[in-house]
């Protein structure tokens, strides 16, 4: 009786899983929207911190030692080559230049003198040379003093903006002190540092036009006046790498000041470039990688290296061919050797160029 019981038990338990095996639906195949990369022509911008300069910053210091005695300018006014700037008190340098000349003089009738002496014999030619060498010197006195008159007035070397004013009035200076730096910023250079790799790009860019350069402000605003790249210097630098570029703006409005930053941006062409959406990569311990669709509809993982990249696109250096077929849409539902359908859509809506 029991073994019935029992016989008849395990009969129910085999009906049930048999029933139930039955009712359960198969595991659906995932279905997944896939795209090929694009080879085409394009273009990409590369941005770089820049210093900004002025086309010439120069500190004016005083020659002289004195006191001020009058300042004819005041900060951030614009100024023409030749204008007066600051008046040393000039008098005991004038004092000094009178007392040259009357030793010019003196020296002169000296010369005078010497000579009718010496015409008559009564003195020798060599105290006549003395005389001569004695006007010489006097006259070489009095240049001196006239050039140490000359530098108690101080004029601007050329146009520019009169910076911070260093001293006042009255104030007592001795040869050699800062009064103010003048700036000429009508255009500016602006130097940023190009890394060995992109310098190489750069040279061989068939883009003529890679020498004209944009340049973004502090405040996220592009110059309104372009630039263009004038020289890159002779050396790279060893500890970091790069090599230094000098572009030159202009600056019309007088918006830019030495000092300022701003970033530098450069258009290059890149010819024959293998692009793929962004959104169709996945980023696993720094490194790239993408879903690639076999012949056979079954996903496999594929490393790839980047060259460049753009807002939502990356150019591809290596990993992947135009006949490749990669996972478009739902990568983070996507497992490796995972057998899908899938759609197909074109590269080029796929990156929504035209």
């Amino acid at each position: 009786m029991n073994q019935t019981k029992l016989l008849m038990v395990v009969l129910a338990v085999v009906t049930i899983t048999a029933c139930k095996s039955k009712n359960e639906p198969k595991e659906s195949v995932g279905k997944y929207t896939v795209t090929s990369p694009l080879l085409i022509d394009t273009f990409f911008t590369k941005e770089y911190v820049a210093e900004i300069q002025s086309l010439q910053n120069v500190e004016i210091r005083a020659k002289v030692k004195g006191f001020i005695e009058k300042i004819n300018v005041d900060e951030g006014q614009r100024v023409n080559a030749g204008q007066l700037l600051f008046t040393i008190r000039p008098r005991e340098y004038e004092a000094e230049l009178l007392k040259a000349k009357a030793e010019v003089r003196k020296a002169e009738v000296e010369l005078q003198n010497t000579k009718a002496l010496a015409d008559k014999n009564i003195v020798s030619k060599s105290e006549l040379t003395l005389a001569a060498a004695k006007l010489d010197g006097a006259k070489a006195e009095e240049a001196l003093a006239e050039m140490y008159v000359g530098y108690t007035k101080i004029a601007a070397p050329f146009n520019g903006v009169i910076d911070r004013l260093k001293m006042k009035s009255g104030s007592l200076i001795d040869e050699g002190t800062l009064l103010t730096t003048i700036s000429d910023n009508k255009e500016v250079y602006a130097y940023f540092n190009v890394s060995e790799l992109e310098y190489l790009d750069y040279k061989n860019n068939s883009n003529k036009n890679s020498n004209n350069v944009k340049l973004i402000l502090a405040n996220n605003q592009e110059h309104k006046y372009g630039g263009q790249i004038e020289t890159v210097e002779s050396e790279f630098d060893k500890n970091t790498g790069s090599i230094a570029f000098r572009a030159k703006f202009p600056n019309p409005d007088y918006l830019l000041k030495h000092g300022e930053t701003g970033r530098v941006q450069i258009q290059l062409d890149l010819k024959n470039a293998l692009i793929i959406p962004q959104k169709s990569t996945y980023e696993l311990q720094d490194k790239i990688y993408v879903y690639v669709v076999d012949k056979n509809s079954v996903v496999k993982s594929r490393l790839i290296t980047i060259k460049q990249k753009l807002s939502n696109i990356y150019i591809v250096e290596s990993g992947l061919s135009v006949d490749d077929k990669i996972i478009y849409e739902g990568i983070q539902l996507v497992k490796e050797n995972e057998a899908v359908q899938t759609s197909f859509i074109a590269a080029r809506a796929a990156l929504s160029i035209k």
